[in-house]
């Protein structure tokens, strides 16, 4: 009697909603893009924390940086995300070959690798992050500008360097008020 209680006991647990916590992450910084200007840059991920008794891991959506008055979205995921790219270990976004060109290498990057989160974890996973990262560029845009449709659009992002930005992020429980990105000042972008 107990076991039949037990496999039964199984498949409701499994199904049940509400055991994880859900949270926006997200930051807003100052920096150079690979052309000098300055501009805001945002990070942004949501995450859903399980209690550590539950069979689950926590998990993430993917990293997005974005630059101000550029239309390049980063998507930087680690090896729980599908899609993870084949550029190395940890949290990571590939360069596009034609598109970007590495131009800081180190002996503990992959050579395809754009841009790299706590670059010396090779384990690391955005569903871990508590607050504070490393945010490693190290490539440009082959060409930051073209003309589409009779327009300029912009695919320039954060300046290339061999020392990672330090990002703080804050956590909002996703769905409160606070848990909205903060918004970019497009005017800077005219």
């Amino acid at each position: 009697m107990i076991r039949r209680v037990f496999f039964l006991f199984i498949p409701v647990a499994v199904l049940l909603p509400g055991c994880a916590s859900y949270y926006s992450h997200f930051a807003m910084f100052p920096a150079e893009n690979s052309q000098g200007e300055a501009r805001q840059v945002r990070v942004s991920w949501d995450s859903a924390e399980y209690p550590g008794w539950w069979i689950l891991d926590d998990r993430s959506t993917a990293m997005k940086v974005e630059a101000q008055c550029s239309a390049r979205i980063w998507r930087l995921r680690d090896d729980s995300h599908d899609r993870a790219g084949a550029c190395g270990k940890g949290i990571r976004a590939c360069a596009e070959s034609g598109v970007d060109r590495v131009v800081v290498t180190g002996e503990h990057l992959d050579p395809s690798a754009c841009l790299v989160v706590n670059p010396d974890d090779s384990n690391a996973r955005i569903a871990d992050i508590e607050g504070r990262l490393a945010l490693l560029v190290v490539c440009e845009p082959v060409v930051p500008e073209f003309e589409g449709e009779g327009e300029v659009v912009n695919m320039d992002y954060l300046r290339a360097s061999s020392v990672p930005y330090t990002v703080y992020t804050r956590k909002v429980p996703r769905g409160s008020l606070r848990a909205s990105l903060p918004a970019f000042d497009e005017s800077a972008c005219e």
